[in-house]
């Protein structure tokens, strides 16, 4: 079986979807992938970082993790990015970054990359399918080959979103950190990237 680079590209205010991106990072591996785990840039100001003890642990907690570049992409065979959602659609903070990108779109250097998504909102319909559809149309105007989980794997039934890993925080976070189920879901979603992405490699390979 082929071996494949994944990259997990990621932005996380309060821990939620960095939590998810954990999980898929190790899914990912556990299929065989070579796994580059970032975050991408944070774009709000000191003072509102502060002003949320959640946010502001979870930047101290995180200052570790490499931010993502561009190379990160270029590199990557499959990409699986992660968001929370701002008013239905994607942050800001991974918008920035993905808007960076132009100079690789440009060359073709994005095209036939396996790309997937996932997400966490704060309600219970505050936007999950929305903004994972939103992300597509970023896969789109790229020729990216989007993988979701579907209705694959048992635990997917569990879950309910065949979009892609979504997990509801709760008002405040009143649901604490993403559950077994969720992050089960998070790396069968980047086990799934993985199976493809090699099948698709090992067929050009071949041919």
């Amino acid at each position: 079986m082929a071996t494949v680079n994944v990259s997990i590209i990621y932005y996380s205010a309060t821990g939620n979807v960095h939590t998810m991106a954990q999980a898929a990072a190790a899914g990912a591996q556990k299929a065989g992938a070579t796994v580059r785990l970032r975050k991408v840039r944070e774009l709000a100001p000191p003072e509102a970082i502060a002003s949320n003890p959640a946010w502001a642990r979870h930047a101290e907690d995180s200052a570790g993790v490499e931010v993502a570049t561009l190379d990160d992409l270029s590199w990557a065979d499959a990409v699986l990015f992660g968001t929370p959602t701002r008013f239905g659609n994607v942050s800001s903070q991974l918008k920035a970054f993905i808007d960076t990108a132009g100079p690789l779109w440009q060359t073709g250097a994005l095209a036939d990359k396996v790309v997937s998504a996932f997400t966490s909102t704060g309600t219970a319909h505050g936007g999950q399918e929305s903004t994972i559809l939103a992300l597509s149309n970023t896969f789109y105007h790229w020729g990216g080959i989007i993988v979701p989980p579907g209705y694959t794997d048992p635990i997917q039934f569990k879950t309910g979103n065949p979009y892609g890993t979504s997990y509801v925080s709760g008002a405040g976070g009143a649901n604490g950190a993403p559950g077994e189920d969720v992050l089960q879901s998070a790396g069968y979603q980047a086990r799934r990237v993985v199976d493809i992405a090699c099948a698709i490699k090992a067929g050009r390979a071949a041919a």
